[in-house]
């Protein structure tokens, strides 16, 4: 049975690609700040815990667990993430460590704590933005925090196709999820996309998906697919 690391799993994208992964019968190890949703309770090949992808050790805790039984790592989908508007005049040095703590450091600590239960064709996926290739108001240090993201996983990529392992990104546009739809902006964004609407969580996650596969993306290592509804055309 096929392994998959899911990080922020309790939500939007990191929701529906634990979902996706559980139908199509692979054990999950969902880590999350928060609770895994009670509706995946009957699924016995998930195993989920309360993790701060800021902290190596607990992420490292919950891998050992997770492989007690034996057997490895197939796939990592780095998805936690935090998006709090900032500018240069709203900005403090608290936001700033929360968002680079967790959307780049968090990249970095899952990497290394997995690559010693990972071999040839294991697949790591890590989740920017389009907010990494262009400037969004209000999004000062998260633009760049996925814009490191993308150079985290060429530099993955490298380091680890050695090992077999591909390390692939996925930037995702307007997504609908809980925390763009706070924003009360989707409406607005939709209306700017050519394909006129928002994406799924689910179409997101089956990205994910193809990304795993060692029979579709076994050549592929080192690139950020753009999902944006052709958003991104004009750049």
């Amino acid at each position: 049975m096929r392994t998959i690391i899911v990080t922020g799993a309790a939500s939007g994208m990191g929701l529906a690609t634990t979902d996706l992964f559980l139908r199509n019968g692979w054990r999950v190890l969902g880590l999350d700040v928060n609770p895994v949703q009670a509706s995946f309770s009957g699924h016995t090949e998930l195993i989920s815990r309360v993790v701060d992808v800021r902290s190596r050790s607990s992420i490292e805790d919950a891998i050992a667990e997770f492989t007690a039984c034996g057997g490895g790592i197939d796939t990592v989908a780095n998805i936690a993430g935090v998006y709090p508007p900032t500018t240069i005049d709203t900005y403090d040095e608290e936001t700033y460590r929360r968002i680079f703590d967790i959307n780049v450091l968090g990249v970095v600590n899952v990497a290394a704590a997995v690559k010693p239960y990972m071999g040839e064709g294991a697949a790591i996926i890590n989740f920017s933005s389009v907010d990494a290739f262009e400037v969004s108001p209000g999004q000062l240090l998260y633009g760049a925090s996925k814009a490191a993201v993308v150079m985290l996983t060429k530099s993955l990529a490298l380091e680890l196709a050695p090992y077999g392992i591909r390390v692939n990104g996925i930037a995702p546009g307007w997504v609908d999820t809980p925390g763009n739809a706070v924003t009360g902006r989707s409406a607005a964004a939709a209306a700017s996309i050519p394909l006129g609407r928002v994406a799924r969580p689910g179409e997101v996650a089956e990205w994910v998906f193809i990304l795993a596969s060692r029979r579709h993306t076994a050549f592929l290592t080192g690139e950020t697919i753009v999902l944006s509804g052709g958003a991104m055309i004009r750049q």
